[in-house]
């Protein structure tokens, strides 16, 4: 049990409002979340009313499915920083999907930026079926580092080689793919509106 002091501090923070934020700006129910963080859907719920606070282990599980750092719960907006290194070692490899087979595998390059204008991801594409179509606001950047992928945009295919990129609108149905068995490496680059 927490002292009120402490319980007064932490509710300064909102840190369960903005868990929701997260969570309902990118269209994720809490069962959802709960599948990519192992937490229950009921332990969420408690978390984002404010009844209980995360511990920080629990709250760095939340902020890696958004791509964001531990400072974005406690920074204060004037505070946004100017540069933001990601070292190599600290990224979390994710997959797409928490059941199944995942198509592939991202990495967040930029997640201890907070109020970002984009989101930069290291994606390896594991499957050469085509990845769920979907689409998203804003703008996309794709640039293949290894191996091929294939584009598809509203039933037209777009084949990258090394060294190729693609800007597009994301919000027609668009979906990704592998090309032949070799490696497939890509930056994915998005901004949403």
């Amino acid at each position: 049990m927490l002292s009120e002091t402490l319980t007064e501090g932490l509710e300064e923070y909102e840190i369960g409002p903005a868990i929701r934020t997260l969570r309902v700006d990118k269209g994720l129910g809490l069962a959802q979340l709960g599948k990519h963080t192992g937490l229950s859907a009921a332990m969420l719920s408690r978390i984002e009313r404010g009844q209980i606070f995360p511990t920080l282990p629990t709250l760095l599980r939340i902020s890696m499915v958004f791509g964001v750092g531990l400072d974005h719960f406690f920074m204060a907006k004037s505070e946004k920083p100017i540069a933001a290194v990601v070292r190599a070692k600290d990224r979390l490899r994710m997959p797409n999907k928490m059941e199944g087979t995942p198509q592939f595998y991202f990495e967040s390059l930029d997640f201890p930026v907070a109020d970002r204008s984009f989101e930069a991801f290291r994606t390896e594409f594991a499957d050469t079926s085509p990845t769920e179509p979907h689409t998203h606001t804003g703008a996309e950047f794709i640039y293949v580092m290894e191996g091929s992928l294939e584009v598809t945009i509203k039933k037209e295919k777009h084949r990258l080689e090394v060294g190729d990129s693609m800007y597009f609108d994301p919000s027609p149905e668009h979906s990704y793919a592998k090309v032949g068995r070799s490696r497939c490496i890509a930056i994915n680059v998005v901004r949403a509106e």
